[in-house]
């Protein structure tokens, strides 16, 4: 049987935040939580089998030293699941299998089980990713070739499914991701809206045979955003627009000039705390 491991560490609010989003790759659970009467928080990773401790230090050389804990056997992804509460963002109610009732009156359900993948709807950049999809819907923004690059656990395809009839496509490098989107994709009633395969960025030749993409949705990280670049712009139609997200404010000019170079511009930038979201367009080619 595969233990689980604890990685833990303290830090003020701000940096917990980050040093959460910095552990969600490695881990199957993340959490965070006020000690020391709200002047620190817990940050918290439970990740399934040993650790890669000399990954997971350097990656959090910036927030300080971590611990690191066997876990008691138990079900822990269970037991993260039922303290993980709905989230509301725009028009989206996400919850996981575990939340009973109806869905509020307006909303439009997303019911999402991260499992081993990336993504439960909760951090800032899927929350901001998830409000500007529903701000182009609400302004008549039709889509009909979408494309979610790095989709983790399906949230933004499934969110894209809600609004707009035709094929989603969701691609990611890691085979654990492919299989929750599929099934989340089930779990939703919209297995026959979403397809979802697995490519490192656009190598795949499925992906390539879908495009062009009239939105391409990207939340993934600053780094792998810029090398990603030349890509996403070949496979996005002209007119077609690009969210990208998973990248810090001070990240922006950087993954902007990447996609400047591109030929593409800024329509929209959306800032919560420590986080960005960008809307990006791809001119029409003249005639």
């Amino acid at each position: 049987m595969t233990r689980l491991w604890s990685v833990q560490l303290r830090l003020g609010a701000a940096a917990a935040e980050a040093a959460e989003a910095v552990l969600e790759p490695f881990a199957i659970a993340t959490s965070r939580y006020e000690v020391a009467g709200g002047r620190l928080w817990e940050v918290e990773a439970l990740i399934k089998g040993a650790p890669a401790r000399r990954a997971i230090r350097a990656a959090l050389a910036p927030f300080g030293a971590p611990s690191f804990a066997l876990v008691p056997s138990k079900d822990w992804l269970a037991e993260s699941r039922k303290a993980l509460p709905p989230v509301a963002a725009g028009r989206f109610y996400l919850r996981g299998s575990h939340v009973k009732g109806p869905t509020p009156r307006g909303k439009l359900a997303l019911l999402v089980d991260a499992g081993v993948a990336f993504g439960t709807g909760r951090h800032e950049t899927t929350k901001g990713c998830l409000i500007l999809l529903d701000r182009l819907a609400r302004a008549g923004r039709r889509f009909h070739r979408i494309l979610d690059l790095g989709c983790g656990s399906g949230v933004l395809a499934l969110a894209a499914a809600r609004l707009w009839p035709g094929l989603v496509l969701g691609v990611d490098n890691d085979p654990a991701a492919v299989r929750v989107a599929r099934e989340n994709a089930a779990l939703n009633g919209l297995a026959d809206r979403i397809r979802v395969i697995r490519s490192d960025g656009f190598a795949a030749a499925g992906l390539r045979r879908a495009a062009p993409f009239d939105l391409v949705m990207a939340n993934i990280l600053a780094g792998p955003l810029i090398r990603l670049a030349p890509g996403l712009a070949r496979n996005l139609a002209p007119g077609g627009r690009a969210i990208l997200s998973g990248l810090m404010t001070d990240q922006v000019s950087d993954v902007l000039a990447a996609y400047r170079r591109q030929g593409l511009v800024l329509e929209f930038d959306r800032h919560r705390d420590d986080w960005s979201v960008l809307l990006l367009r791809k001119p029409r080619t003249r005639t």
